[in-house]
């Protein structure tokens, strides 16, 4: 159920209008409703499977990390420019190293001077707005959830929810919860970022300085917890323990939007879109990898937008002195020979 693609066709045509030939896998933008010929007239060619396409690319332009066959097709010198997310992913790494493959990483490419994670953001703000859709309806009785309808109605209080991160996915989150009338609470550490949630949302979201005494009280509230922490370049950090669960209201929601950096529930792993939750004491996990894999179009292309620019480079002056003349995308570089 990944039905993400690394190249739109409009972006194919930026390639092909500089000269570039771009193969495409057959069917490979069906899931943005790009059929092979919308990329035949960007100037594609079509082939008819993944091998042909790896055996014949200098670049290959993924949006997930590669699975264990496709990292057994990648050559030495061949350049990879992907989601990676090596940092809970030992097996990946191995691969990779063996490989001999230039890998480049969208999530840990910064901004200027070194800040922000510009090719992360638009994933985390589709992640963020997706993660109250997702967990509004885990929360229904027929998913398994408590029955709560998050913004209430006339005489029935609103569901409670907590956003443990006030980065770019709880913010996103915060955003949308808000927008549904839920009672929303947003928890974070970082001084700056409290003044700038609290000066955004003012009275329609709590925030909240995160110490595990405020995590615990908010958790023996909360009908749906949203975990979207962030350590760049690193395994997220555990916040919610799996003793903390028996706080908690049985057949309330957990979203965790870290899972591709390893989650920060204890009691998270990694699940997919066909079977998108489980139980834990009671309490429903949400924990898809690739969240915004389920809105395949609205991801693909606000992805489009900022990938594309390093890919252009990368294509144009080759992947030395496009990294040499960026030190953003330099920062990008996770495998090397």
């Amino acid at each position: 159920h990944e039905y993400r693609v690394g190249l739109t066709p409009e972006s194919v045509s930026e390639f092909t209008g500089r000269g570039h030939s771009v193969a495409v896998e057959t069917g490979a933008g069906l899931g943005i409703g790009a059929d092979d010929e919308a990329y035949v007239a960007a100037g594609a060619r079509i082939l008819a499977g993944a091998d042909e396409v790896f055996a014949s690319a200098d670049m290959i332009i993924k949006v997930k990390e590669p699975l264990a066959q496709e990292r057994a097709r990648l050559r030495p010198g061949q350049i990879l420019y992907t989601y990676l997310h090596l940092a809970p992913d030992p097996a990946q790494t191995d691969d990779l190293l063996k490989s001999g493959a230039i890998c480049i990483a969208y999530e840990t490419v910064t901004g200027m001077g070194g800040r922000g994670l510009p090719l992360l953001k638009p994933m985390s703000q589709v992640a963020g707005r997706l993660s109250i859709q997702a967990g509004a309806s885990a929360l229904e009785k027929s998913k398994g959830g408590r029955g709560v309808l998050l913004g209430g109605v006339p005489g029935v209080r609103a569901g409670k929810v907590v956003v443990i991160g006030g980065g770019v996915v709880g913010f996103n989150a915060a955003q949308m919860a808000v927008g549904l009338h839920a009672d929303v609470t947003i928890l974070d550490r970082d001084p700056d970022v409290l003044e700038r949630l609290s000066t955004h949302f003012e009275a329609s979201a709590n925030i909240v300085f995160s110490t595990k005494a405020a995590l615990e009280t908010e958790l023996s509230q909360a009908d749906l917890v949203i975990g979207a922490v962030l350590v760049p370049g690193a395994a997220a950090p555990k916040l919610v323990t799996r003793e903390m669960l028996s706080l908690m209201q049985s057949g309330s929601v957990m979203v965790d939007v870290a899972i591709d950096q390893g989650g920060c529930f204890e009691t998270s792993h990694a699940i997919t879109h066909d079977d998108p939750t489980y139980l834990v004491d009671g309490i429903v996990h949400y924990c898809v990898a690739n969240m915004p894999g389920a809105v395949s179009r609205t991801s693909t292309y606000a992805l489009n937008n900022v990938t594309l620019p390093h890919a252009l480079n990368i294509a144009d002056k080759g992947w030395k002195d496009a990294l040499s003349a960026n030190p953003g995308l330099a920062d990008g570089l996770n495998v090397c020979d």
